[in-house]
């Protein structure tokens, strides 16, 4: 049995809850070996969304909702993971692999091999996330791991709603293998880690701003980050008379959906058409179809062209779409490791490219109004300018009726002032700012949309510390405290 002191985590409900569960879970964890928790939240996208893998300011902020991961080291090298379900989900889900598994004929398996593995059994994908990390471990840092692990997982983070909680489920993961095993990583690294986890491991191409949320991401402030490819701005503090909520639309939304890979890949294809444009020398790589600009020129990120430089230069040049094989043709490739241009299918362009430079454009312009005093024009300003990245995702062909309509709903409330679909859009969560204190109105819009929808919304309200803020538990056999780090 585990004891822990008795006002330990107080503040942290779902954190003693946890615990609660660890010290019930004997049938995985066995001996007098020290166990260690670490906690991730999910992150409610404010601003910034799609462009982050175009280089672009993101304003972020970490919600209440949180992955859990208890890890203890084991002398046998396998992994042995129990998962307790997700939100809603009851069933419990385990997996077990040896550390062997990763090496091929005395070498590591590649990141591609590692993903056909994971993917060959779907009922096992999830296992991606966690047993990932390890993978990554190995090839990003050299690092032999001795022992195996024990893991058991627990997510509050509600899946497909657009709040990063995969990205929850791989910085929970990080933490606590970093701290089972003495590895030092610091917040951002461990972001970028984590990214080539859900990048490589599991297949799916997200930008880097959801896990940095998670690592670095502070309660009730807004995490700033420049995502070329990760400099983190420190924090933009939320003005004591604002808040920001997340309302679900309870369409089901996924990072590895084809409408957000088709809009990535879209923005890439914009990308190298403007360099072409603008005669920057581009060279092939040895991988097919992807290309290495050479030329620094907006520091090889699409978001740093500015508005008027675009429009004066490089949208009427731009095709309202092309075809993968009309483009490998004549442009060889992208400068985007992640997604592949396949020939047979036609990607829209315009629009894909026009967002993040224009994104970016908005995410300045509403950081620098959060740092102004509040004014009544401030805030139908602040409004505004999410309305418009709003319509910018839908341009691009992330839009839905569902969160079209509750954009509709929170425009007709005399508290809110502004709204924006979230992350990789095609659903998932509704961003919304408004006065502090307006949950009624913001309950009133969920009634409101239960009502036409026949779906009740799930709500965000709160928020909770990054993981970094929150280190790691230790937790000892018939110890009466905890150390907390």
């Amino acid at each position: 049995m585990y004891r822990i002191a008795e006002d330990t985590n107080n503040d942290l409900p779902d954190v003693s809850a946890f615990i609660e569960t660890v010290g019930k879970s004997r049938e995985l964890f066995a001996g007098t070996s020290e166990i260690y928790i670490a906690r991730a939240p999910g992150r409610l996208d404010v601003m910034g969304g799609i462009a982050d893998y175009s280089g672009s300011l993101v304003l972020e902020m970490p919600i209440a909702e949180a992955a859990l991961i208890a890890l203890q080291k084991d002398n046998a090298r396998t992994l042995k993971i129990i998962s307790l379900g997700a939100e809603g989900n009851n069933r419990t889900n385990s997996f077990e692999m040896p550390l062997a598994d990763f090496k091929s004929n005395g070498d590591l398996i590649s990141y591609a091999e590692a993903q056909k593995k994971f993917k060959r059994d779907p009922a096992n994908g999830w296992a991606a996330y966690i047993a990932g990390a390890f993978l990554v471990l190995m090839r990003e840092k050299d690092f032999y791991f001795e022992h195996g692990a024990r893991i058991l997982f627990d997510s509050k983070v509600p899946e497909g709603k657009g709040v990063s909680s995969s990205a929850a489920i791989e910085v929970a993961t990080m933490s606590a293998i970093a701290a089972a095993f003495e590895i030092k990583i610091e917040a951002r690294e461990l972001a970028i880690l984590c990214q080539r986890v859900e990048n490589l491991v599991v297949g799916a191409p997200c930008g880097i701003m959801d896990q940095m949320s998670s690592a670095a991401g502070e309660a009730n402030q807004l995490l700033s980050m420049i995502c070329q490819p990760a400099e983190f701005g420190g924090t933009v503090a939320i003005p004591q008379d604002l808040a920001f909520w997340g309302i679900d639309s309870g369409i089901r939304h996924s990072v590895g959906a084809g409408d957000y890979g088709s809009v990535r890949t879209g923005a890439f294809i914009g990308y190298r058409i403007i360099a072409d444009l603008a005669g920057l020398k581009v060279k092939q790589t040895e991988t097919g179809g992807v290309v290495q600009i050479e030329d620094e020129r907006w520091n090889s990120y699409l978001a740093n062209i500015t508005p008027k430089e675009f429009e004066q230069n490089y949208a009427a040049h731009l095709p309202q779409e092309i075809s993968g094989a009309e483009f490998l043709e004549r442009y060889q490739g992208i400068t985007d490791a992640v997604t592949r241009v396949l020939p047979e299918k036609k990607y829209t362009i315009f629009y894909p490219t026009k967002h993040p430079i224009y994104e970016n454009f908005r995410v300045h312009q509403f950081a620098k109004l959060l740092g102004e005093p509040i004014t009544e024009s401030n805030l139908i300003e602040l409004g505004q300018l999410m309305y418009e990245s709003h319509a910018s995702y839908s341009a691009c062909g992330l839009g839905t009726d569902g969160t079209d309509l509750l954009i509709e709903l929170i425009k007709e409330s005399e508290r809110l002032y502004g709204a924006r679909m979230t992350g990789g859009g095609s659903g998932g969560t509704v961003a919304v700012l408004g006065r502090k204190g307006a949950d009624s109105a913001i309950k009133k819009i969920a009634a409101d949309y239960e009502k036409q929808i026949g779906y009740r919304p799930y709500i965000f309200s709160d928020s909770s510390a990054g993981a970094a803020s929150f280190g790691y538990l230790r937790l000892s056999l018939w110890k009466r405290r905890e150390e907390r780090f």
